[in-house]
């Protein structure tokens, strides 16, 4: 069982740098692994059989949704979900909720993002301080996506209060939780500034977070310098959002592209194109890695 826990951990770190489609084979037949042991293992340690497959079911939940298989990211989510509540673990029940909660941003829906970020905090009692800091960003997220900047503020107060306190005692943290803290949440506040136009506020909140982000992010670090080329597009800072923009292209590992220029449920609508001109070369740029 700690080779199974240390495998696991190297699996998330090597999918922070390659991507999911490498893993996500390993990771099932490790999964059938551990729910081959459940049969044969005794009380505690039954409970600790059970603890990691909801960790490797989440995980396999992480890789789904990142390849686009959103029935097979539900039906993770489920068995993860069903599986922390055997093994009495609220920080996976409300991990398995919060990153629910990030599907539905992802597809766009606000509401429902902040239902299950809501969902998250009361439904698992006994959280650590960092899973609660996940759970109320997620729900600012939703209200930022929704326009709501008052609450969408609020939310993030709090979870910044969350993730300070959580940091004083890091050991309190589950183990999957090794990517969330300030820089972190820097980019978060950075992503909802974009979902409300206050484009000047997302360049300095990115610019700050990729700063920080550790090279190991290498996937993470795509992901949020194209964000940061949406937002210097929208402050009318051209020239910059072409070079940001450019800087990422050849760095996308995603089985699509990350989107530069065309309207997403992440940021609402697009501001203006970048100038006719630049807009040319970064649609060139995207058809030699299409």
């Amino acid at each position: 069982m700690d080779w199974l826990d240390r495998l696991l951990a190297e699996h998330r770190r090597a999918e922070d740098q390659i991507g999911s489609r490498p893993l996500a084979d390993v990771l099932r037949q490790q999964l059938r692994t551990v729910v081959d042991l459940y049969a044969s293992a005794r009380v505690p340690l039954a409970d600790r059989v059970v603890r990691l497959a909801s960790e490797h079911a989440q995980f396999l939940v992480w890789m789904a949704q990142d390849q686009g298989q959103t029935a097979a990211a539900l039906a993770w989510y489920d068995r993860s979900h069903e599986w922390a509540l055997e093994a009495g673990d609220p920080n996976m029940a409300a991990t398995t909720l919060s990153m629910k909660a990030h599907m539905a941003w992802s597809g766009g829906r606000g509401d429902r993002a902040v239902r299950l970020a809501e969902a998250a905090r009361w439904s698992a009692p006994g959280t650590s301080l960092g899973v609660q800091g996940m759970a109320a960003q997620m729900a600012a997220r939703g209200h930022a996506l929704n326009g709501d900047g008052d609450d969408a503020t609020r939310f993030l107060d709090e979870a910044q209060n969350l993730i300070g306190r959580a940091a004083e005692h890091p050991e309190d943290e589950p183990v999957w939780m090794y990517f969330y803290g300030e820089t972190w949440f820097t980019l978060q506040r950075g992503m909802a500034a974009l979902h409300l136009r206050d484009w000047r506020a997302a360049v300095d909140h990115l610019t700050v977070g990729l700063a920080a982000l550790s090279a190991e992010f290498r996937r993470d670090k795509t992901w949020y310098r194209t964000c940061l080329a949406h937002a210097y597009a929208g402050v009318g800072e051209a020239a910059q959002a072409l070079t940001v923009a450019l800087e990422a292209v050849p760095r996308c590992l995603r089985p699509r592209p990350p989107t530069l220029l065309e309207r997403t449920p992440h940021h609402g609508r697009s501001p203006a194109a970048p100038g006719r001109c630049r807009g040319r070369q970064l649609v060139t740029a995207l058809r030699e890695f299409d």
